[in-house]
């Protein structure tokens, strides 16, 4: 009796630690401008097991962009962003809708650090000013 105790206890908690992984948290507000409500007032847990991703639907208008940001169930927010797909033009009375399953993604996008490899040294230019005159002889 007791071992059954123990295996629905255990089974309970492993319940719970599956539904406490599938709930995503996202960015929620209604027609923000400047993208500024990507702060953590802002932040919501979405329905566990319902709403699996965030969505961001950017909506040009003539007194600027307005932002709309909420949790959303996969299958909704992907026919949607299919759907105002020809909308996503980036003019006037733009709409574009977004979809991302990551935790907060419907966000501001984080600028991506440079590679070092892209970066010039900084001595560059100063060799590339005394090799010059070197490859003019050859």
């Amino acid at each position: 009796m007791s071992l059954l105790v123990v295996v629905t206890l255990l089974g309970l908690s492993v319940l719970a630690a599956v539904g406490d992984a599938l709930q995503i948290q996202c960015y929620q507000c209604e027609e923000m401008k400047h993208n500024d409500c990507s702060t953590p007032e802002y932040i919501v847990n979405c329905t566990v097991n319902v709403q699996d991703m965030c969505q961001k639907e950017v909506l040009v208008r003539s007194d600027g962009i307005h932002y709309r940001k909420s949790c959303a169930s996969s299958g909704a927010c992907l026919i949607a962003s299919s759907g105002y797909q020809q909308f996503c033009t980036g003019r006037l009375n733009s709409v574009c809708i977004y979809c991302c399953n990551t935790p907060l993604c419907n966000g501001p996008r984080k600028k991506r650090p440079v590679p070092s490899a892209a970066r010039p040294h900084p001595h560059t230019s100063v060799v590339l000013a005394l090799l010059m005159p070197l490859l003019s002889l050859i």
